[in-house]
C-alpha cells in the first residue's frame, strides 16, 4: 500500500557547541512525504524536509525505514539525509533503478 501525504511536522533540537557555548535551535519541518508498507509491520518513507535555524534554512531529502508499534504509531529505525541537489538526486535515482 502506497500512501502519499502533505503535512508540516515540527521537531526541535538544540545543538550545543561546547568550545564557544553557543546554543542553536534547529526546527525540522516535514514538507511532503510518501510511504510504502512492506513485510508484516515495516515501512519506507521518503520525505522532503527543512531544517530551520535563525541563520536560515536548508532543505534535504530523507529516506527512513521503520516499523509500526501495536498502537499503530510509527517507530523509525534508520535514516539517511540526501542533499537537495539536482545532480545528487539524479545520481541516487538512476543507480537505485539500475540495481
Amino acid at each position: 500500500m502506497l500512501n502519499s501525504y502533505l503535512y508540516i511536522s515540527v521537531n526541535q533540537m538544540c545543538i550545543t557547541n561546547i568550545s564557544t557555548e553557543v546554543i542553536t535551535m534547529v526546527e525540522f519541518q516535514t514538507v511532503k512525504a510518501e510511504e510504502v508498507k512492506f513485510g508484516k509491520n515495516n515501512f519506507l518513507e521518503i520525505a522532503r524536509k527543512k531544517a530551520v535555524t535563525e541563520e536560515g534554512d536548508n532543505e534535504f531529502i530523507s529516506l527512513s525505514r521503520g516499523f509500526y508499534l501495536p498502537d499503530g504509531s510509527k517507530r523509525f529505525k534508520r535514516n539517511i539525509a540526501i542533499p537537495d541537489d539536482p545532480q545528487i538526486r539524479e545520481f541516487v535515482a538512476k543507480h537505485i533503478k539500475d540495481m
